[in-house]
């Protein structure tokens, strides 16, 4: 199989792009004009996630448009436009802001076969991976989490979801110190993509520098061979990039969430 840049992400663009499954229970995904977007309730993600690679100015304001009356119709506080670097025209992200929405930050779209990837698990002495199973669970990711000083229910209404309504599309790993998370992190599996996303991972300052990332990556590649899927895909921070491209990834692009607040 080929695994060069330009193959990966045309593959990435049709599969989890073009026909998106919904990512979790109870939203749907939609194609409606030039747009691919999932709708849910408003503890959901809710936004774009493919626009028509053939897009122009005026069909790119008229699909802007449509979307802020359609997400702003259903009352939610937020939806997002996923706007990767390639993605046309090449001044969609100025005609997002001129409509109101509000860049966050930038991450980078890394991709890896998982028959390239190490499955090595190598914890530093006193730490143990815990497999998510319940609500408790969910709530020691949110404590090891909440390291990164953001708000957490909607992360915890969506695992939640996955964990008791769609477990098999769904992995959820704690690195346990003792009886404290140190870790969190999230595998979702897209039945029929030949993907699976790794999200999460941060890890508590105490406990950064000792591996702890590295080993969850390669316990949650290994699930994913183990399950027959082909390939994992992260939207890395500038802190996780290096290290996940030292193990394998490659980037394919950069891609950023254009948020729209209607009360704003």
């Amino acid at each position: 199989m080929n695994h060069d840049r330009d193959t990966l992400l045309t593959l990435f663009g049709r599969e989890m792009r073009e026909h998106a499954r919904p990512d979790g229970p109870g939203v749907r995904v939609e194609r409606t004009g030039d747009v691919v977007r999932q709708v849910g309730t408003a503890d959901d993600w809710n936004g774009v996630v493919w626009s028509a690679p053939d897009l122009d100015p005026v069909r790119a304001d008229a699909a802007i448009a449509a979307q802020v009356a359609h997400y702003t119709a259903l009352g939610h506080d937020e939806f997002e436009w996923k706007l990767y670097a390639h993605d046309r025209p090449a001044d969609l992200a100025e005609r997002l802001v001129a409509a109101g929405f509000e860049a966050e930050e930038p991450e980078t779209l890394l991709v890896a076969p998982t028959d390239s990837l190490s499955t090595t698990v190598d914890l530093p002495e006193g730490v143990r991976l815990r497999t998510m199973r319940d609500a408790d669970d969910v709530e020691l990711m949110v404590r090891a989490m909440q390291a990164f000083g953001s708000q957490w229910s909607r992360l915890r209404h969506q695992v939640l979801a996955r964990l008791t309504e769609a477990p098999d599309t769904f992995v959820g790993v704690l690195a346990m110190a003792g009886d404290e998370p140190v870790s969190a992190a999230r595998m979702e599996l897209h039945p029929g993509t030949g993907f699976a996303g790794l999200w999460g991972g941060g890890t508590v300052p105490a406990w950064r520098g000792k591996g702890i990332y590295r080993a969850l990556v390669a316990h949650r590649a290994r699930i994913a061979a183990d399950r027959g899927y082909r390939y994992l895909q992260v939207d890395a921070s500038d802190q996780s990039c290096p290290i996940l491209q030292r193990l394998g990834f490659l980037a394919l692009s950069t891609t950023t969430p254009y948020v729209y607040r209607p009360s704003r």
